[in-house]
C-alpha cells in the first residue's frame, strides 16, 4: 500500500492508447508535436501490427482510443483500424487536418464505426490558415467541416494559438460559430517538437493572453451552452506545472508509426532510457514491466523541491520531458513551477517574448516541419 501523501508506483490499468500511426503528413506546421528528427524513425507498423496493439490495448482495459499523426489519413488501411476498434469495444477518435478525408473515406468511418472527429485548423483567415501550415488548405478544411456535419458528427474543432494568430481569437470563434461547431479547443502552443524550436517566434505576450481570454469569455457569455470552449493557457505562463500525462504511466500509453511505446509522445527523446518496440513485446509487459515506463512512476526518483512537496500528488513534479529540455535533467523540477531553482529559465524567456523586435534585430526564421528541416535538425547537436 502506498503511503498517505506519495505517488502511485504501481499502475492501474491504462486508460487511453493513442496510436500515432504515421509521421507522414502533407501539412508542414511550425508549431508541430511531432519529433523533429522523425526522417530518422524506422518502418511504420503493418496493418496487422496496429490490430494486434488495438487487440492487447482492450485487453490491458483502454477505453479510449486516438488515431493520431503526422496525418492519419494518409494510412490508407485506417478504415480497417476503424472497424475494428468498434468490434474490440473502443471509443475512437480521428485526430486531423482534414487534408484526405473526401466523402467516401468518412462513410466508411461511419459505417465502420468511428465515434468522433476532431478538425484542426490554423487560424481563421485562408492567408494565415496556409501560411502556418505552408500548405494551401483552408478551402479544403471548410469542406471538411461541413462533410462532418453532413454525417452526423459532433465539430470538434482545434485551433493551436500563438503570438500569429492569438490576436484573432474572435474570428476563430466567429468561424467556429458559422461551421455550428459543438466543441472548440483554443490551445496555445505548449513548447515541444518543432514548437520548441520555433519558440522565440511563437511565445505570446502577457498582453495578447490576457486579451484573447478576456475575448474568449466574453464569447462564452453570448453563446451559452451552445458551444463549449476550452482555452488552454501555454504553461510558460503559469507558476504551476502541469500534470503531465496525469502521472509518467498513469493512464496514457502511446504507440509510434514505427512501434515504439511511449509513456507520452515526446518521451523518446530522454537520454537514459530504453522503450520497447511492440513488434517485440506485448502491450502487458510494456505497461507494468518495461523499464521504460516505470522510470518515472511513484516518487522515489524525485528531487527536492518535489520529494517534499504536498503538491506532488496532484502534478507528479510538472513534466520530465520538459525539464530534459531546459535543464538537461529529466529528474529536476519542471522549471515552470514557481518553486524550481531553476524557474528563472522559463521567466527570462517569457520576459524576452515582451520586448518588442528591434527592426535591427536579426530575426530567427521559422523553420516549418518538413523532411528537409527533419534531417538538418536530426544532425544538430542538442
Amino acid at each position: 500500500m502506498e503511503k498517505a501523501g506519495s505517488v502511485p508506483s504501481k499502475p492501474g490499468n491504462p486508460l487511453w492508447l493513442l496510436a500515432e500511426v504515421t509521421y507522414k503528413c502533407p501539412l508542414h506546421c511550425v508549431f508541430c508535436y511531432n519529433p523533429i528528427d522523425y526522417t530518422r524513425y524506422g518502418e511504420e507498423l503493418t496493418t496487422d501490427d496496429w490490430l494486434r496493439v488495438l487487440r492487447q490495448g482492450r485487453e490491458l482495459g483502454a477505453t479510449q482510443l486516438g488515431f493520431s499523426g503526422g496525418e492519419p489519413l494518409m494510412r490508407d488501411d485506417l478504415e480497417i483500424m476503424v472497424t475494428e476498434a468498434r468490434k474490440l469495444g473502443y471509443y475512437s477518435n480521428l485526430i486531423t487536418s482534414g487534408i484526405g478525408l473526401s466523402e467516401k473515406r468518412i462513410a466508411a468511418f461511419k459505417e465502420g464505426g468511428l465515434d468522433h472527429i476532431q478538425l484542426s485548423f490554423q487560424d481563421s483567415t485562408r492567408e494565415m490558415n496556409d501560411f502556418l501550415s505552408s500548405t494551401k488548405t483552408f478551402e479544403l478544411k471548410q469542406k471538411v467541416a461541413k462533410l462532418i456535419k453532413q454525417y452526423d458528427y459532433p465539430m470538434v474543432l482545434n485551433c493551436v494559438l500563438h503570438r500569429h494568430n492569438i490576436d484573432h481569437v474572435q474570428q476563430i470563434l466567429e468561424m467556429a460559430e458559422a461551421m455550428n461547431a459543438e466543441y472548440v479547443e483554443l490551445a496555445n502552443t505548449q513548447y515541444y517538437g518543432w514548437a520548441y524550436v520555433n519558440r522565440e517566434q511563437l511565445l505570446p505576450t502577457r498582453e495578447q493572453l490576457k486579451r484573447a481570454e478576456e475575448v474568449t469569455n466574453k464569447f462564452r457569455e453570448r453563446v451559452g451552452n451552445k458551444m463549449k470552449i476550452f482555452f488552454v493557457v501555454p504553461d510558460y505562463y503559469e507558476e504551476r506545472p502541469k500534470a503531465c500525462m496525469n502521472g509518467w504511466g498513469a493512464l496514457f500509453l502511446t504507440v509510434t508509426s514505427d512501434g515504439l511505446a511511449l509513456p507520452c509522445h515526446e518521451a523518446r527523446q530522454l537520454p537514459g532510457l530504453t522503450f520497447p518496440n511492440v513488434r517485440d513485446h506485448d502491450l502487458g509487459w510494456i505497461w507494468y514491466d518495461s523499464p521504460g515506463f516505470n522510470a518515472y512512476r511513484g516518487d522515489s526518483w524525485m528531487k527536492e523541491p518535489c520529494r517534499s512537496c504536498p503538491e506532488k500528488v496532484k502534478d507528479f513534479g510538472g513534466c520530465r520531458c520538459q525539464a530534459y529540455m531546459l535543464t538537461g535533467d529529466a529528474t529536476n523540477t519542471d522549471p515552470v513551477c514557481g518553486l524550481s531553482p531553476l524557474h528563472h529559465l522559463v521567466t527570462e524567456v517569457v520576459d524576452q517574448a515582451q520586448l518588442p523586435v528591434s527592426p535591427k534585430a536579426e530575426v530567427k526564421p521559422i523553420l516549418f516541419r518538413d523532411d528537409k528541416n527533419s534531417r538538418a535538425l536530426s544532425k544538430t547537436p542538442a
